[in-house]
């Protein structure tokens, strides 16, 4: 954990909020480099900062799959098969 962490409570506390953001693109240039300069410093932050790649990375490649084909179509058939069912 650097000094700066050690400042204000813990890595845990306002540094990840400011690493979330660091990830979303949500800082300003010189809040970029701030929080750029203090991933080089701190442990910590450094593993919570790949991590959090690691996780978005799984999710987006996970979001980006797609269903087979078929599944449209047996869920299409089951809902009609259901409709007939109910009497609609």
């Amino acid at each position: 954990m650097s000094e700066d962490c050690q400042k204000i409570g813990n890595c845990e506390d306002a540094r990840i909020q400011r690493l979330y953001e660091y990830l979303d693109g949500a800082l300003t240039h010189q809040d970029l480099e701030e929080v750029k300069n203090h991933l080089g410093e701190c442990t910590d932050c450094s593993h919570e900062y790949d991590l959090e790649c690691i996780i978005r990375s799984v999710v987006k490649r996970s979001c980006s799959e797609k269903a087979p084909s078929t599944l449209k179509v047996s869920i299409m058939a089951r809902i009609s098969e259901i409709k007939v069912e109910a009497g609609h």
